[in-house]
This record gives structure tokens, sequence and C-alpha cells, in this order.
């Protein structure tokens, strides 16, 4: 027997079990993205290292040691995307964009990062992201955070908090930098080796770090928000009021930094009370503000704000029923007159939207209504020699028994029927 090949490790399928759910959520995702006036964008998986090197920055854990790069036959350092802002925002510029007021974009599909697999974090994972271009506003933060509540209310997930935080700019920052690196060079001892080593280029970190050291170093440690300038102060409080008119829940956590080196001012984060359902972390979505980003990448000046959600984790939150299909026909044509009738109905019903398996095993209507149980079937579609010769077909209710005979050449008939009685 020849040797199985298996998957690599963190690179998981999506089977049909877990892929009606998947697409449930994007479903849902897409609805509510295009009632805030949102457009998709596909986005290639593979870039350029240095849009990763420039973006994200280089005293990240991405940018240390979770990338997978490669170097290609002519010699190119190319990088499979750890996350979609860099990747949207080179589109942006590209595209030429920008020529646009405001560009409000979304994308869905797979990031890369290498670190060690556990419940809802993988190294192939996928995301869904929205992004906003061309708008500074509080306002418009506030609006996009409401986005993503509605979304998390439409798919039913329960215990959803969300928390903010303001990073400040390029103006106070710098300044809050100093004050929390004079707190942890005290502390030194104290941190883990990453945070360790990382405080002069980036202290930052240290009030993100999950390591219960660190957390309990770093409880003491100065607050963000006390350093802010006056413009970010004020966009903070835009921010909080504006949340508050639209009733969307929230509180400030002024210890939250985001692990990528791009975010200015605004920064958040949802999570969910799941019951251990996310294991360690329990984050459903995280984004914020990096109003630098496309200048950086060499674009114009342009504010922007975002977010992205993770599937694997967002899957594990909502109710699998609710992913429901439309009823499944299993259609069993008995002899050779039957499968020239069976190909007429199935196509029938299939224009009309009706999810329709054929057997073409054949053999004894005992073996055919076993594979029509396996494959979950609602509905059992018999066409045996009785059937062709009254132009009619049986129908079984596979789930809650009865049967009932119906015009073979009514396929909306058919159709009304199975679609009428799942479930009743």
């Amino acid at each position: 027997m020849a040797v199985k090949v298996t998957s690599i490790r963190g690179f998981n399928d999506v089977l049909p079990v877990d892929s009606g759910l998947w697409s449930h959520i994007e479903g849902n995702a897409r609805k509510v993205f295009a009632t805030y006036g949102f457009s998709e964008v596909r986005l290639p998986v593979l870039e350029k290292t240095d849009l990763f090197l420039r973006s994200i920055g280089d005293t990240t854990d991405i940018i240390e040691k979770q990338m997978y790069t490669f170097t290609d036959l002519h010699g190119d350092s190319l990088t499979l995307r750890p996350e979609g802002t860099a990747s949207l925002v080179r589109a942006y510029i590209e595209g030429k964009l920008y020529t646009e007021p405001v560009a409000r974009l979304f994308y869905t599909g797979p990031m890369f990062r290498y670190e060690r697999p556990q419940k809802g974090r993988y190294r192939q994972f996928y995301q869904i992201g929205a992004e906003v271009l061309g708008e500074d506003s509080p306002v418009l933060d506030a609006e996009i955070i409401e986005m993503l509540w509605v979304l998390m209310n439409a798919l039913g997930v329960d215990g959803v908090e969300i928390e903010v935080n303001s990073l400040g700019c390029s103006a106070c920052r710098p300044v809050y930098k100093e004050r929390l690196l004079g707190f942890l060079r005290e502390k030194t001892d104290c941190l883990c080796e990453n945070c360790a080593r990382r405080i002069e280029t980036n202290p930052l970190r240290a009030l993100d770090c999950k390591v219960e050291g660190c957390k309990e170093a770093t409880a003491q440690a100065p607050s963000v928000v006390d350093s802010l300038c006056q413009a970010c102060s004020e966009h903070f409080s835009g921010l909080k009021e504006a949340l508050e008119l639209r009733g969307v829940p929230f509180k400030v956590n002024s210890r939250m930094v985001r692990g990528l080196d791009y975010y200015t001012r605004t920064t958040f984060e949802v999570t969910a009370r799941a019951g251990g359902a996310l294991g360690a972390q329990n984050a459903v979505a995280a984004g914020g503000r990096y109003d630098g980003l496309v200048e950086e990448l060499g674009g114009p000046a342009t504010a922007c704000f975002g977010f992205a959600i993770g599937m694997e984790r967002l899957a594990m939150l909502v109710d699998k029923t609710l992913a429901k299909k439309p009823p499944l026909a299993y259609l069993i044509p008995m002899g050779e007159k039957a499968r020239t009738k069976a190909a007429t109905l199935s196509r029938g019903l299939r224009e009309l939207g009706q999810r329709v398996i054929v057997d073409y095993r054949g053999g004894a209507l005992k073996g055919c209504m076993k594979r029509a149980d396996r494959v979950s079937a609602d509905f059992a579609l018999i066409l045996g020699d009785d059937e062709i010769e009254a132009g009619t077909v049986t129908i079984k209710n596979m789930k809650e028994g009865g049967q009932t005979s119906l015009d073979l050449k009514s396929p909306a008939v058919v159709a009304a029927h199975i679609g009428g009685n799942v479930g009743n």
C-alpha cells in the first residue's frame, strides 16, 4: 500500500460538515458590508517580502519569526501574506483607487503565519477584512465598529464585548514611549525574554504580552491615553461619543495595543465570552486606524481605518444549525427508461434551485435508500416501472416518513412539495 500523504501541520481542510457554516458567515458578512457601501477586492496570497517589511514593523513577532518567505527562481524574495491590510493598501495604490474620495473595501481569504498551532489559531487561517481609505473622522471609526457589532448580532454570537483604545499619533506616541520605557527599564528582570530583548525597540509590545510575569510587571504601567496630544484626545473622545450615540456597547482598555506597528489613534478588539470555545485567547476580530501606511508604501497621505475577523474563531461561536441548506432530494431511477426520465426531472428541479443527487449505481431499491440516508437526503424520489407507466414520481420523506406520488412532468409541483415539507 502506498504511503498516505497528509496535510501540513497547522494547515487544515474545511470539509462539507463545516463549509456550509463558513458560507453562512461569509454570506452574512457580504450582506452587512453591502449595507454600509463596501465593495469586494480579491487579493493575491503571495507578495513581495518588502511589502511586509515596510508595513508591519521590524520588531514584531510576524517579521521576526512567523513569515513564510522564500526566494523564487529569479532571486526575488516572496512571502505568503501574514495579514491582509498591507496587501489591500498595495492594491489601493497600484490600482490608483485614491482618485476616488473614499474607498470602502473588503476581502476574504487565507493568511499564513508560522506559529504554534492551537485551538482557533493555525498556520493557515482565514480572515474577513474591511477597510475604509480616505476618511479620518472618529465618527467613521464608530460606524465601522458598529458594522462589525451588527454582523456579530446577525450571526447570533453571544457575549460580544468591544474594547477600544487610542495609540496616539507620530507627535504624541514618542512621548508615551519614553514614559513607558522609563517604567519598563526598572522592570526588566521581571519581563520575559522577548519583551526584555525588545524593550528599547518596541516597548509597547510588553503591554500585549500574554506571559503572566509580564502582565504582573506592567500592571501599573503608565496609560497611553494620559499622553495623548490635544488632537488625538479629541479624536478619541469623538469616537466614544459616536459609539454611545449609536448604542454600541464598549469599554476603554488603555493597555490594549496591536501587534502591527502601522496602527495610529483608534485601536479596538472584539471578544466573546465563549465558555472556553476559543481556547486561551478569546479575540474574534480586531483593527484600528493606520493613517500613515498608504504614504509609507508610496501612495498619497491617506487616512485609513479597518479590521479583520478570524474565520476559524468566529465559526466556533456560530450555531451550525443556522447555516440551513435547501432540502436535498435523492433521485433513484430503477432501469434505463427511468434514467432518461430522471435526467429530465433532475434538470427541471435544478433550474428551480432544488438540490438533487441522482443515484447512478443502481441495484436493489433497499441499497439505493441506504445511500440516500448516508448523504442525509431529506427526500428520496423513486422512479420505477410502475411510476414510469403512471407518469408519476414517488416522493418519500426520509426524515419523518410518509410518501406521496406527483406528476413526473411537473418539476415545479415536485419542488414545491419538497421545499414546503422539509422540517414540517
